[in-house]
């Protein structure tokens, strides 16, 4: 049967839309919108920091004091703060509407790097002539420590290439990070900053090695120094290793310079104290605390985690800073 011409010029028209979608379809792909496969992702999460080796080692950070000597002036500093309580400045829950804590994330090796302009602002100054360039491989999404109030530190661990990225009065602005200071550490060396360098932190120390973590706390084992704070009249213009920087601080002869170290004595009793409490306790007698930054006065620096008890952790506060002693400071 004859097919009336309107269906020939049909038949014409789908032919002509087959051929240029045979073209289309031969063309090369743009494979940017391709969703990567699970080989070329990956995932990172808080626990995959226990799996970090955080330095050598015979680092500082990790260095057993527990039988070191005792510096000959430790009664008399010790004396200036010892009515002050232990305070565990970390926990669960909210705290003027932020989380209780440092926090940091911890990234895979392809997270893509970002630049960081340094720079002043309300809140401090600009020390980007004793920072790390970068670039920075800190996500943008990365936890800003009070919700970019106060300090505002942002710590980026890098699980695959062992190098740790920090830093201070930090903020997103469009397409970079913006800070006051920032330093980069091999997480697998033991170089110390540049003589005189402040970092994210005042000493010039990292600062994720000296957090405590609940998935540390978890697991029973705290195996290096805790960071902490003392108020300025306690703390001396002057550093030791490992920090490298110093402030305009008013302690005097018996006071702490940066990089100091104390320790829960041997002999104080902690058996009444909680499981986890005792691993934090332990840390402190065999690793010690170490000075950080101005602050309050026994406060010691820990992650934020839902899982912590706060009511728990403020049991440490029945500790004084008599309890401690400080280790010899060469």
């Amino acid at each position: 049967m004859k097919l009336p011409f309107l269906s020939h010029r049909w038949i014409f028209l789908v032919c002509c839309i087959l051929i240029v979608c045979c073209k289309k379809n031969s063309s090369p792909i743009n494979d940017s919108h391709i969703p990567p496969s699970k080989n070329d992702s990956c995932t990172a999460t808080i626990a995959d920091a226990e799996s970090i080796e955080i330095f050598p080692s015979d680092n500082s950070w990790n260095q057993n004091i527990s039988s070191q000597p005792v510096d000959p002036n430790s009664d008399n500093i010790i004396a200036n703060f010892s009515s002050s309580s232990l305070k565990a400045d970390f926990g669960s829950g909210l705290w003027d509407n932020s989380p209780i804590g440092i926090p940091f994330v911890v990234v895979c090796g392809n997270q893509t790097k970002t630049s960081v302009t340094f720079r002043a602002n309300d809140y401090d100054g600009n020390y980007g002539d004793e920072s790390d360039a970068g670039p920075y491989v800190i996500p943008f999404n990365a936890p800003i420590e009070g919700n970019g109030s106060g300090d505002s530190h942002v710590i980026a661990v890098d699980k695959d290439n062992d190098i740790l990225y920090e830093l201070y009065n930090a903020s997103v602005n469009g397409n970079h990070w913006e800070a006051s200071s920032g330093a980069i550490f091999n997480l697998k060396s033991d170089a110390l900053r540049t003589d005189g360098w402040t970092s994210a932190d005042a000493a010039g120390l990292p600062i994720f090695p000296g957090l405590v973590r609940y998935e540390e706390v978890l697991k029973g084992t705290i195996d290096h120094a805790i960071r902490f704070t003392l108020s300025s009249s306690n703390v001396k213009p002057a550093y030791i290793s490992p920090a490298t920087h110093k402030v305009n601080s008013s302690g005097g002869t018996y006071s702490l310079p940066f990089g100091a170290k104390i320790r829960l004595k041997n002999d104080f009793d902690i058996s009444s104290y909680s499981t986890r409490l005792q691993v934090i306790l332990i840390a402190m007698k065999k690793y010690g605390l170490i000075l950080a930054d101005i602050g309050s006065n026994m406060y010691f620096s820990g992650a934020p985690d839902e899982r912590w008890d706060n009511d728990e952790l403020h049991q440490l506060g029945n500790i004084k800073a008599s309890a401690f002693e400080v280790v010899k400071m060469n």
